[in-house]
């Protein structure tokens, strides 16, 4: 597969992407970095393409620490929710007898 058919395969998001100039290195190989235009949160990396040998290889940029954290945030929510909860209105019934 070229380079040029893989990043003409999506024309629709071509206009969002911004390729930069491409880096050879000193074993032959070539980089070409992508970044997307997000308005005003402007560029963000989104990964680059690898030429190595005739072949062309996607490495997609993936923030492993952000992925993490926010899973840590959202098993906090979850407990805190459900604490509170517990807190409210427990879910076994009432031991104390109504007069």
């Amino acid at each position: 597969m070229k380079l040029r058919d893989v990043v003409n395969q999506s024309e629709a998001n071509a206009a969002a992407r911004i390729y930069g100039e491409p880096y050879d290195t000193t074993d032959g190989t070539t980089i070409l970095t992508v970044t997307r235009f997000r308005g005003i949160l402007g560029p963000a990396p989104v990964g680059v393409f690898v030429v190595h040998g005739g072949t062309v290889s996607w490495e997609p940029a993936v923030d492993g620490t952000r992925v993490a954290l926010f899973g840590e945030f959202i098993g906090l929510a979850a407990a805190v929710i459900a604490t509170l909860a517990m807190l409210r209105r427990p879910p076994w019934p009432d031991l104390v007898q109504k007069v």
